[in-house]
């Protein structure tokens, strides 16, 4: 459905950016590189990958959500055709659990490792798919057969399931209690000012648990390395961080764990880190000198794989008698589940830091607790703590604006922050960093956002229909994202004689397109074409430093690494052609791919020519290294904030529960846009995962823990019918002084504003007295508020204030 009277913002997605110039990459639409070999079935997937002798692995998982194991029998297991071991916690004795060290948290809260992974469950299992015995066999038939015949008895206890429950309950699950870390951010006097305002609103909001579905599961291959005590990696995501992390849980040096290049079919953040399966995959390789390879299925991943989301909000704002917000305060409980995976509890810290999002709030107060439950381990997904806080938030300021008279827009346009208020920097940190928000204006784009979707007339005719029988309605969601977290990101560029230009990055290629927007800063630099550029990334052997993608980082920072690295080749190629022409330095330039003479006669040298010329005896007398290849590292000490709208205009059937998107328009200021049609891809991706996040995706437990999603029968996606149209658009008004792209990531922003966006699209369409407090919004759940609307009377009657 089109707009009434506007054109699609799809068409002005580029809006406040100058069109790049002949021979500019950065800024263009330079298709991906990546596609065609993907698309030709020539990606690298660790599934494609075998090794000779290899055996496979399968891993026995617990059945029950809390128990004590009371004995583990192998003995029929062990007799199988083809079984080469068969691995319990009494055999890794010594290499107990994944370390969580990754960010740092383990420095600062005490006892924190005590909640860590175990490799292989020893006398207690916390959740349904703890790995509690691992199986190798020569075949993965064979492998699953003897997996079946081992014998795990255990004595049940009662699960603890709830977050605030379990932040309550005398029940340890871990020696040390159920909260394993509590962040408070605050600012500002906050109980003077609650005590003071005219208004203060408070309502408790539930985010349901989800996890990111990417087409290939979790797989690994590990092969020992002959006549060495060392192991090679293929399929573990975030190489260089990784293989830290595999060294610590294996007790091996650094330089023993050469991590190898893998595509991955998507991340999403779930795939990112160790898992348990790996540490037991690389103990049999080591053991037995032979390789080891699993590959999950779908019902592993779905009770396995890292979940996210799940938090509960009792979330509290002060307003004065026109609708500005005072103050906010707000206490969350996030469902870690059994352990802590190894970076957190990092959402829960980021968690408490972005609840005020992009609005002006003189007073701040977050408490959040990353609370243990019995439930699969949680880490980042997507967005991870900003879907959530906006979630609550954004329903906080509906609320308010139903309780005061308000426009709902207008109460958000008189409280976000405009190019005045900045630096904003209220005195919090997230993740060991200041918040500074320093670029950009929320309120003149919310403002342009509005104009270019032309919500005034969604809302005129949502209006309309409601008063012919329709149920449709608008929701808005203001959003504010946080990117570039983790602090540098390395790089090399290599210029090989024949012209080819070779860059190594740190980051982790997941989809996003990170070899496509390399190659485009590489070529402006460089002055080649993004085609003559070939981007690897995963080979540890090749690039000994790095650190990985999340946290929509890699364009500002493995980017802005192989922007250093490539600008450290033209320093090399200028002082080496000095040499070669036998010309002074200063009068020498670069310019066109090519280093040529200031004076003339005009002399020049191309890039492939110098890195022919400067050969091993040419470059040794006179000691230096030979070629053109140079290392880059960028870091970045602050983090940059997107923020944008999302828009929604959708229509309920109270008689079926179902649910249909009329229009859906989402929003970002992104500073500079390196490549506008992935830009716009990774947005559109977002969107459509914040729909299955707002209306489809939830992993449900029964009251003895079990699973009650385990395939797509019951964890629901949205399907292609589902998602319509998305208009995206995009402004480059504030470009971030903190990186040399002026570059804010846009990898999460379609997301972010979904849940709450479609909550108040739903209260809209039915009406007085509706408020959804809990996403996912079910089938069941729209039905059972439209029943009760109706026989209220009020099914269908507007709150919207204008």
């Amino acid at each position: 459905m089109n707009s009434p009277t506007a054109p699609s913002a799809a068409t002005r997605a580029s809006q406040g950016r100058q069109d790049p110039g002949h021979g500019t990459h950065v800024g263009s639409s330079t298709p991906r590189r990546e596609d065609d070999r993907l698309v030709r079935g020539q990606g690298a997937f660790v599934g494609n990958i075998d090794a000779s002798n290899q055996l496979w692995m399968r891993i026995v998982r617990s059945t029950v959500a809390h128990a004590t194991i009371e004995s583990v029998d192998v003995r029929d297991a062990k007799r199988m055709p083809g079984v080469a071991l068969i691995l319990t916690a009494d055999d890794i004795e010594g290499l107990a659990t994944v370390p969580i060290k990754n960010v740092g948290y383990h420095r600062i809260i005490p006892g924190l490792e005590e909640y860590g992974h175990p490799v292989l469950a020893a006398s207690k299992v916390l959740y349904v798919g703890q790995p509690v015995v691992a199986v190798f066999a020569d075949d993965p038939y064979r492998a699953e057969d003897a997996a079946e015949k081992v014998l795990v008895e255990y004595a049940e206890c009662p699960p603890i399931l709830d977050s605030v429950e379990a932040a309550e309950n005398s029940t340890r699950l871990h020696p040390r209690g159920n909260v394993s870390a509590t962040f408070v951010k605050e600012y500002g006097d906050v109980d003077r000012v609650f005590a003071e305002a005219p208004h203060h609103f408070r309502s408790e909001f539930r985010i349901g648990r989800q996890s990111g579905v990417p087409m290939e599961m979790r797989g690994c291959l590990v092969q020992p390395v002959r006549g060495h005590d060392e192991l090679e990696f293929w399929g573990v995501v975030h190489a260089h961080n990784s293989r830290r992390v595999l060294a610590d849980a294996l007790q091996m040096p650094v330089s023993a764990i050469h991590m190898r290049h893998t595509d991955f079919g998507g991340n999403f953040g779930v795939r990112g880190g160790v898992f348990p399966e790996y540490v037991a995959a690389a103990v049999a390789a080591r053991r037995l000198q032979r390789p080891v390879k699993w590959l999950e299925d779908r019902l592993e991943h779905m009770v396995s794989i890292s979940h996210a989301r799940e938090q509960v909000h009792r979330i509290e704002g002060a307003f004065d008698d026109q609708g500005r917000l005072l103050g906010l305060r707000d206490e969350i409980w996030h469902n870690n589940g059994a352990f802590l995976r190894q970076s957190e509890p990092l959402i829960t810290d980021i968690t408490a830091g972005m609840v005020a999002g992009p609005y002006k709030v003189p007073a701040y107060r977050a408490t959040a607790h990353a609370v243990m439950t019995n439930k699969t381990p949680l880490s980042a997904y997507r967005a991870p703590g900003r879907f959530e806080v906006t979630f609550a938030r954004e329903r906080l300021l509906d609320v308010a604006a139903q309780e005061l008279q308000v426009d709902p827009l207008d109460i958000r346009l008189k409280n976000v922050l405009s190019s005045d208020d900045l630096p904003w920097e209220p005195g919090m940190d997230i993740v060991f960093e200041g918040f500074r928000f320093d670029s950009g204006d929320v309120r003149d784009h919310l403002e342009k956002a509005l104009v270019a979707a032309n919500f005034e007339a969604w809302r005129t005719e949502a209006a309309e229909l409601r008063a012919s029988g329709r149920l449709v309605g608008t929701g808005m969601g203001v959003l504010m994202d946080k990117a570039g977290l983790g602090i540098y990101e390395t790089a090399s560029v290599d210029v090989d004689p024949s012209g080819r230009i070779r860059v190594l990055t740190g980051a982790s290629s997941v989809g996003q397109g990170i070899e496509t927007v390399i190659a485009q800063i590489v070529a402006d630099e460089l002055g080649n074409e993004p085609e003559e550029i070939d981007v690897f990334h995963g080979d540890t052997d090749q690039l000994s430093d790095g650190v990985g993608s999340w946290s929509s980082r890699s364009t500002v920072l493995a980017g802005g690494a192989a922007k250093n690295a490539a600008r450290g080749i033209i320093k090399k190629a200028l002082r080496v052609s000095a040499t070669l022409l036998g010309v002074p330095l200063e009068d020498l330039r670069f310019e066109a791919g090519r280093v040529q003479t200031v004076l003339k006669p005009v002399r020049s040298l191309r890039l492939s020519e110098i890195a022919r010329l400067w050969d091993g005896p040419s470059a040794r007398r006179v000691g230096d290294d030979p070629g053109l290849s140079v290392s880059g590292v960028y870091r970045d000490e602050h983090m940059n904030y997107p923020y944008g709208i999302t828009l929604i205009q959708l229509e309920v059937d109270p008689t079926t529960g179902g649910h249909k998107i009329l229009r859906l328009f989402t929003s970002a200021e992104a500073g500079r846009i390196i490549n506008p049609m992935t830009t716009r891809g990774q947005i559109i991706g977002a969107a459509a995962q914040g729909i299955g996040g707002a209306l489809f995706e939830e992993f449900r437990y029964d009251s003895a823990g079990q699973p009650l999603a385990t395939s797509f029968m019951d964890y629901l996606l949205p399907d292609a019918q589902g998602i319509p149209d998305v208009d995206v658009f995009v402004t480059e008004d504030a470009p971030t002084p903190d990186n040399p792209f002026g570059a804010k990531g846009m990898g999460e922003v379609g997301l972010i504003a979904m849940g709450a966006a479609v909550a108040g699209a739903i209260d809209d369409a039915l009406g007085n007295g509706v408020r959804i407090s809990r996403v996912p919004v079910h089938p069941e759940d729209i039905y059972e508020l439209a029943t009760a609307a109706r026989s209220r009377g009020q099914l269908g009657e507007s709150t919207e204030v204008k």
